[in-house]
């Protein structure tokens, strides 16, 4: 895995494990104990699983590959290799005679040897991975399952999707909101606890269903499907975790109270792995020490294509993460398969990200203990989250709409398969895309448009697809080439702009190369341009809904781009927030473009006025939007990513109601709203592997 000196790790790729003393369990929950993988009591903790490395299995082969996946992958595939990365491929390692380098014979001992001290440009992992880790590496590496096919093509099961035909669970998603289990949460003191995610876990297909505690400390659940259960309180957070197993569920049972414990007296939390593995990343950047120029450094340049859990589990020295911080900064797109060598940023900005990152993560800085952020209140209560299990780990999913049908098709950024989910059942069936030779299979944007069309992006083999949701017939464009600084057109491997717009009358739109380009949906050629002044082209594009508005925010610059077709006008405008970096966008029912801002607002371009105003939410500057949805009422809705809340503002009032998530993520990139329900509901796929649906009490 790592025996040629002459290569560079990933940030995304160094995302290594480590130690903590474990929590006291409250309940008859399973005592995560194994040495070198951490303590800790719940496991049914998503957020927990994927901080240890344990989505997979907790030890072994398999866990070994998903430390492979996030550690190694990222410079030993195929794709790095033809780039012309050093890095070895470590098929068949262990059949070969020596390591490529120092010629020592291959065995565990150098092996592991060449794993814990690293080389010149190869961050040692003695810090960061335990003898068990690297044993788990080991056993996949021997396994013949290393390392190509079974990561960047036919990516591995994931053990808690477990949805079959044979389940005779059915949930009711469509405007069901009360009328199910109720309960009452209270403190060993007595004390009724606002604001508890309680959650029931079904046993059939493992959907997850959350509803909130108000200030009573009562819940309600909406009606679920007769069968038995697993009842938990998701991210507890300050109190011991709750698990009750066989919980029988048929009608409208009062479930029996739930009292909980607290970790601690104190008010800050310790740092144990239950602890960190719910913390959000930005409770993570809020609690470590340093200064806001460098924590807004990390914020700027590391927040889309990972946690900041990802990094923040690691350690390394000094020269480590100076090698971890060039392969992220140099290398373009979430894979980084290709060098840049003007980076993301300048290099003395580069320096001082490592300096701060070898401070507060290096061999010998301490974990701190953690000031979280606020428990929902009021009506942040009155919500319901159902997570959806997806059929395979590491697909690092992007995008999700709804067909007619009802059906969820989500976009993975790995591997060659969308997805489409019944979301009365969780059962989920893959459409797979042909992939040219030498190409990264993945997919980027999706939406459903038109007579239930379904129109996707492969950002990196630079082709958008339809696909016809009852026949699967595919239908593939190759539009015409992004372009490189010099002219020429870029290559397979090199995103080409993932995000694309579909018009009523079926054109398709985007703002690329300098252009306002309208695109023959049949040949994936241009059939009319306008020129755009101030970018090259905006990450986010949205048609409104009668057609006459295309626009988008412009990622990485601080402009938002709309074209009015009307009277070919390209109206362009300048956040007055540097560092805002408006993104995904989308029109409102008023023709107003809404994009979502990396600075922490969402910003609002008037159709009628052309003014640019912009809606700065209370993030504490550790959060960020990635995108922006409007429903049919004009309200506004996005993820907060890297806070673990979901944000809805209403622009007339500018009030904002913050929805707190079962997992501290929310990593999404574009939401679906389902305009069809009352009170409004919608969907989006986390980063992190799996479908959350959001529906509102009120």
């Amino acid at each position: 895995m790592l025996l040629n000196t002459k290569f560079l790790i990933s940030m995304m790729a160094v995302t290594m494990f480590l130690h903590a003393s474990g929590a006291a369990a409250q309940t008859d929950a399973q005592n995560m104990t194994q040495a070198g993988r951490g303590t800790y009591t719940d496991d049914l903790q998503r957020s927990t699983q994927i901080y240890t490395f344990q989505q997979a299995a907790p030890s072994g082969a398999s866990r070994g590959q998903e430390i492979y996946y996030y550690s190694c992958w990222s410079c030993h595939n195929s794709y790095t290799n033809a780039a012309g990365s050093p890095a070895p491929m470590l098929e068949g390692l262990y059949e070969r005679a020596n390591l490529v380098l120092s010629g020592a014979v291959v065995n565990d001992e150098n092996v592991m040897k060449k794993i814990r001290e690293g080389g010149p440009l190869m961050p040692g992992f003695q810090h960061s991975m335990s003898d068990d880790d690297i044993a788990d590496i080991i056993d996949y590496l021997k396994s013949g399952e290393c390392c190509v096919a079974s990561v960047e093509v036919n990516l591995p099961a994931n053990p808690s999707y477990t949805a079959s035909e044979d389940d005779t669970m059915r949930f009711d998603y469509r405007g069901n909101l009360e009328g199910g289990p109720t309960g009452i949460v209270r403190s060993e003191a007595g004390d009724p606890l606002e604001g508890i995610m309680v959650q029931l876990i079904a046993s059939q297909n493992n959907i997850r269903t959350t509803v909130y505690s108000n200030e009573l400390g009562a819940y309600e659940f909406p009606k679920l499907p007769t069968g038995d259960y697993t009842l938990r309180i998701a991210r507890p957070l300050r109190w011991q975790p709750y698990r009750r197993d066989d919980v029988a569920i048929d009608g409208a049972p009062e479930l029996e109270e739930i009292v909980l414990e607290a970790v601690t007296t104190d008010e800050l939390l310790p740092p144990t792995v239950d602890i960190k593995g719910q913390i959000s990343g930005a409770e993570w950047l809020m609690n470590l020490p340093g200064t806001m120029e460098e924590k807004r450094t990390l914020a700027n340049n590391c927040n889309w294509c990972h946690s900041y859990q990802q990094i923040f589990r690691s350690r390394f020295d000094e020269s480590g993460w100076r090698n971890v911080v060039d392969r992220m900064s140099h290398y373009q797109g979430s894979t980084l398969v290709n060098r840049n060598p003007r980076g993301r940023m300048a290099p003395e900005t580069e320096e001082m990200l490592v300096q701060w990152l070898a401070r507060v993560r290096g061999p010998n800085s301490e974990d701190p203990k953690f000031k979280v952020m606020p428990y929902p209140t009021g009506p942040a209560t009155e919500v319901i989250v159902t997570e959806y299990e997806l059929p395979r780990l590491y697909l690092a999913p992007h995008d999700v709409a709804q067909d007619a049908d009802d059906q969820l098709w989500y976009s993975p950024h790995r591997g060659p398969r969308i997805g489409r989910v019944d979301p009365s059942t969780g059962i989920t069936r893959e459409v797979y895309l042909p992939v040219d030779e030498g190409c990264i299979p993945g997919t980027h944007w999706i939406t459903v448009v038109n007579d239930n069309e379904v129109w996707s992006s492969q950002n990196w083999t630079h082709t958008l697809t339809r696909i016809d949701p009852r026949t699967e017939e595919l239908h593939t464009i190759r539009p015409p080439a992004r372009l490189m600084p010099d002219g020429t057109p870029r290559e397979c491997n090199r995103p080409m702009g993932g995000n694309w717009a579909v018009a009523p009358d079926g054109y398709i739109w985007k703002i690329r190369n300098g252009l306002v380009t309208k695109t023959d949906p049949e040949t994936g050629q241009y059939v009319e341009t306008w020129p755009v002044r101030n970018v090259a082209s905006t990450y986010g594009t949205d048609v409104s809904a009668d057609g006459r508005f295309i626009g988008g925010g412009a990622w990485g610059f601080d402009w938002v781009i709309m074209f009015d077709t009307e009277n070919n006008e390209v109206v362009e405008r300048l956040s007055s927030y540097r560092r805002q970096g408006p993104g995904r966008s989308a029109f409102d029912p008023f023709n107003n473009l809404w994009s979502g801002g990396k600075g922490g607002a969402l910003t609002r371009l008037d159709a009628n006025t052309r003014v640019l105003k912009e809606f700065v939410a209370p993030l504490l500057y550790y959060g960020a939007f990635y995108e922006a949805n409007a429903d049919k009422n004009g309200e506004i809705w996005a993820g907060a990513v890297q806070t673990g809340r979901y944000m809805r503002l209403d622009p007339e009032t500018e009030y904002w109601i913050t929805y707190v998530l079962p997992e501290p993520y929310s990593h999404n990139r574009k939401s679906w709203i389902d305009d069809s329900t009352d009170p409004v509901s919608l969907w989006y796929v986390d980063h992190n592997n799996y479908l959350v649906h959001i529906q509102p009490r009120q």
